[in-house]
């Protein structure tokens, strides 16, 4: 049976996610959102053979008894370690090249794969399947003397290796008796020598990673997790524009049998303010500012369409415009539970968040003097015209954070983050030296504080409640203290804390929500709401109890410390689109609040 068992490696152009046989399953050329060319994660239904299986790169290594897996420490290259029943052992090393070259950042479309005999002769069958179109079109494929290329309808792609081409074709099994190297990307010939260029660039790549993860600020304890958790964030940052994508996958649902299939290759203004939240508190200021250029862009893209008064709450990461969710039907979906879908009509809703999740990541450009490129008076002006339209909505129905697709309030999360806004902003005009600003947005911002505070408190149930005038709890009622709404030690906001975790806890983790929603009552656990209950927990004392449910948290990662988007409260097991940011940035946050200091533990 599939699993979310599942490593990740990438560069920051395109990733792949690699299962506990060496195989890879998943991978979009040439980047992200693109065609999933190795589909297999999302076309397994039970009882498929290796013989059925298409969209896969798998290196099987004949006889195999047991297949051990790590990443090379600090990188996000995997090696994968497999013995047969005769007691060869052969290594399997998979990484994206990603290092610097004539002073630029060389991250080419490109997976490598290194194979090597560590023990007597292994034997290996290559099965090298790609498809086009999500799964609906095998490739021509054309053969020379060291390549094979698979030709789609749209484009091509080529491996290059120094294995045997007829053996790779054929699927024919054969001896590893040197080393052998393995490029698979865009149709261009490799116009070096295989072998010497794939230890070169496994060398510069395992060198860049770890000269990255060494300009890290990290928590002291629990460094590992935070350090795996940081390196997976960086992996789903669309280097090229700074767009950060909430997951890598579409469709893997969030509880079985559900038709909760959604597509996450996009980038959420929530989600990756969230992601450059985390990264900041670890100081990879580059990627903020890359991802602030990205953000940037739209703002002169909404000022450029006067007739759009609202903010999408996601976009691509090149900014097209093609978003419009439709299922690929020659997919079966993951353990066979379609329908599997491209893009997200979510683009459609309303969310009322997407105003303070772009001023609230902004906010740097203007505070923090690490930045190359900082704020200017054209950036606050446009945040000022973010600023005014979350003054017309805060208290306007929308989908939600969580986008219900059929219902619609005034809901208190999108609210405080309208106020969110406005109240950074007193901050960057105070900083550019503009009191007449920071006037007028204090003047709204107090009005704003006033109505969310009469509208979302419940005085029966003495909490705040998910939506203006309701009674019902969500999650992101934790989150009050952290964007600054409320002080940590607000008796409402504690009883907040203490009713959400009545209320929604299941076992160690969280339901977003425990009501009816257009697919009816949720069925597993939203991870990043453990997390901000962690921290919530934290903030108004509960210290010991955070830190014993942190820990419980941890212990869901699967064998390589990653998390997908939900799991199920009673046994663990990982659910929803994968690698999830919000998760991994819920770790991020949680350990850096509940770890010792470095001055305390050293």
């Amino acid at each position: 049976m599939s699993s979310l068992d599942l490593a990740v490696i990438g560069n920051c152009t395109i990733s792949a996610l690699v299962d506990r046989r060496a195989q890879i399953v998943w991978s979009c050329f040439p980047r992200f959102d693109a065609d999933p060319v190795f589909s297999a994660l999302l076309d397994c239904p039970e009882g498929q053979s290796d013989a059925d299986q298409k969209g896969v790169f798998a290196i099987d290594m004949v006889g195999m008894v047991t297949c051990e897996q790590s990443y090379l420490e600090n990188t996000a290259v995997l090696v994968s370690r497999m013995t047969d029943s005769f007691g060869n052992v052969l290594e399997v090393t998979d990484f994206a090249p990603r290092f610097k070259h004539y002073d630029r950042t060389f991250r080419p479309p490109m997976l490598i794969r290194r194979v090597h005999a560590v023990k007597g002769r292994p034997r290996i069958r290559v099965r090298l399947r790609p498809h086009y179109d999500w799964g609906g079109c095998p490739p021509n494929l054309t053969r020379g003397s060291n390549h094979l290329r698979f030709v789609g309808p749209a484009y091509s792609l080529r491996l290059t290796t120094d294995a045997s081409v007829s053996y790779i074709n054929d699927e024919r099994p054969f001896v590893v008796d040197r080393p052998l190297s393995f490029f698979f990307g865009e149709d261009e010939p490799l116009r070096s020598e295989t072998d010497s260029t794939a230890r070169a660039f496994l060398d510069s790549t395992v060198d860049f990673w770890r000269d990255w993860v060494r300009s890290l600020s990290i928590p002291f304890d629990w460094q590992e997790a935070v350090i795996r958790a940081a390196i997976t964030l960086k992996l789903c940052n669309y280097e090229e524009t700074g767009a950060i994508v909430a997951a890598l996958t579409t469709s893997v649902p969030e509880a079985p049998h559900t038709q909760r299939n959604w597509d996450y290759r996009y980038c959420w203004l929530r989600d990756a303010y969230f992601v450059i939240q985390a990264l900041n508190r670890l100081g990879t200021t580059k990627t903020m500012e890359e991802y602030l250029t990205y953000i940037t862009n739209i703002v002169d893209d909404m000022e450029a369409i006067p007739e759009q008064k609202d903010m999408p709450p996601l976009f691509s990461i090149t900014r097209s415009p093609d978003l419009e969710e439709r299922e690929a039907t020659a997919l079966a979906g993951y353990r066979g539970m379609g329908p599997v879908r491209v893009g997200n009509a979510a683009y459609t809703q309303i969310q009322n968040d997407a105003y303070g999740s772009i001023v609230l990541a902004s906010v740097h450009a203007f505070l923090d003097k690490r930045l190359i490129r900082s704020g200017n008076r054209a950036l606050f002006s446009h945040l000022e015209k973010l600023g005014q339209r979350a003054i017309e909505v805060f208290d306007q129905p929308d989908a939600g954070p969580w986008e219900l697709r059929t219902k619609a309030a005034v809901h208190t999360f999108p609210s405080v983050m309208c106020w969110a806004a406005c109240d950074r902003l007193i901050k960057i005009a105070e900083a550019m030296g503009r009191e007449d600003r920071a006037a007028f947005w204090r003047e709204n911002a107090d009005h704003m504080h006033r109505v969310i505070n009469e509208r979302a408190y419940n005085p029966e149930k003495g909490t705040f409640v998910s939506s203006f005038d309701g009674a019902d709890l969500d999650a992101t009622l934790l989150l009050l203290a952290e964007l600054d709404f409320v002080k940590p030690d607000d008796p409402r906001f504690i009883a907040t804390v203490k009713a959400v975790g009545t209320k929604l806890r299941r076992g160690d983790l969280l339901l977003r929500y425990d009501v009816e929603d257009d697919f009816g009552l949720m069925h597993t656990a939203f991870m990043i709401c453990g997390f901000w209950y962690v921290d919530a927990l934290s903030a108004i004392g509960r210290k010991d109890e955070a830190k014993e449910l942190f820990e419980h948290i941890l212990s869901l990662r699967n064998s390589f410390g990653l998390f997908s988007e939900d799991a199920d409260f009673t046994t663990g097991e990982l659910w929803g689109n994968f690698p999830q940011t919000y998760s991994m940035v819920g770790l991020i946050n949680s350990a850096v609040r509940l770890s010792r200091s470095w001055e305390e533990a050293v």
